[in-house]
């Protein structure tokens, strides 16, 4: 068999492609279970992958249970997103080591390995072209992310059910992947996998595997898959939720989401685009010796928006109002694109569960008045 890019083929089971990766050399890491949910770590072999679970979703909960059945991939998202791989939690910036008439400033090599992300959902996909978007845009490039990216390649896995927290489809995000990868999966309702070619570099992989071609047929039943799996969503989006929030700063909504949050973050954690960080300085007791270091952070901290002296935002309210503001409205203005995928994460892993759709719609049915900048609350 020879692959070429848009190509499709047919295969048995996940297994040749993971030891066709590892063979070239990729680092492989997919979905796992640990801890009873859906985690990304390596893999050393498709038996790593959690086959015959299913997840449980909704609002401030997640369960993960055996299926009763050899299914692949019939779970969906976990509290786990690529960006842990991509702009890891924690980056050294550089180190400075005091010398006789100063410091010696030591910047931090990148090192990673190229990397296999094996099991990328379609809403995970473009998260990770969102946060192209805010490290490596053509104005301003993260070089630490940038060569990430460069030794990233995407086995996408093209969903075949969602969960009652997904509304992808409302976000045009999924739940098919139509670009983005370098090579998709579709588990097929009758078993087997229909396989698609996204790039040189998947052609290459996809040259070590013994595959058949596949047909119109094939192509049929795996577009059969992703649109149940759409058919499925309970949940949407309304489509001018960027407008509203713009004109509703002072809407009563506010206050009644602020009672309920707890300003744990899980959210902004849980979240595959949010990119907010903060930077830390690390000494030691000599004074001989610092480390400069870049920490995920979030909006909803109190101290994340602390200036000359104090917070902006001291309120839930207006940390609230920040972070679903700026995710489904000025992110446009940012990003020309929402901040949010749809993936539901934010969902289920809120305590309190908290349902960012249901927020929406409550605006979206009573909107209200421009804001008076001048009144709103911190």
């Amino acid at each position: 068999m020879t692959a070429r890019t848009g190509g499709s083929f047919i295969l048995d089971d996940p297994a040749p492609l993971v030891d066709a990766l590892r063979a070239d050399g990729w680092r492989v890491i997919g979905p796992r279970e640990g801890d009873g949910a859906i985690v990304y770590d390596e893999i050393e072999t498709a038996a790593d992958l959690p086959r015959g679970f299913v997840d449980e979703q909704d609002g401030g909960h997640y369960r993960l249970r055996e299926s009763g059945n050899d299914r692949w991939f019939d779970y969906v998202v976990g509290p786990q997103n690529w960006k842990k791989w991509l702009f890891p939690a924690r980056q050294k910036l550089w180190s400075a080591t005091r010398t006789a008439d100063g410091f010696d400033i030591d910047p931090e090599k990148v090192e990673f390995p190229k990397t296999a992300l094996f099991g990328t959902r379609a809403c995970e996909i473009a998260a990770i072209e969102i946060q192209d978007r805010v490290f490596d845009n053509g104005d301003f490039a993260d070089a630490g992310y940038r060569h990430r990216r460069e030794n990233t390649l995407i086995v996408a896995v093209q969903c075949a059910r969602s969960a009652p927290t997904c509304f992808c489809s409302s976000m045009n995000t999924g739940p098919r992947a139509e670009a983005g990868f370098d090579i998709a999966l579709t588990e097929l309702e009758d078993g087997g996998f229909f396989v698609e070619c996204g790039s040189d570099r998947g052609a290459e992989i996809l040259d070590r595997i013994d595959a058949t071609a596949a047909d119109a047929a094939a192509e049929e039943a795996a577009q059969a898959v992703t649109e149940q799996a759409a058919q499925m969503q309970m949940r949407s989006m309304p489509e001018n939720i960027a407008g509203l929030l713009k004109d509703s700063l002072d809407h009563p909504r506010w206050a009644e989401v602020a009672d309920r949050c707890l300003s744990c973050a899980n959210c902004t954690l849980a979240c595959p685009t949010c990119f907010c960080s903060d930077v830390e300085d690390v000494n030691d007791l000599s004074g001989d010796h610092t480390e400069r270091w870049r920490v995920w952070d979030s909006c909803f901290s109190l101290d994340f928006s602390y200036i000359h002296g104090g917070a902006v935002r001291r309120s839930t309210l207006s940390r609230y109002r920040q972070w679903m503001t700026h995710k489904l409205s000025s992110w446009h203005d940012q990003f020309d694109t929402s901040g949010c995928v749809g993936c539901g994460r934010c969902i289920t892993w809120c305590p309190v569960g908290i349902d960012i759709t249901e927020e929406a719609a409550a605006f979206a049915a009573e909107p209200a008045e421009p804001a008076d900048a001048g009144g709103l609350e911190t």
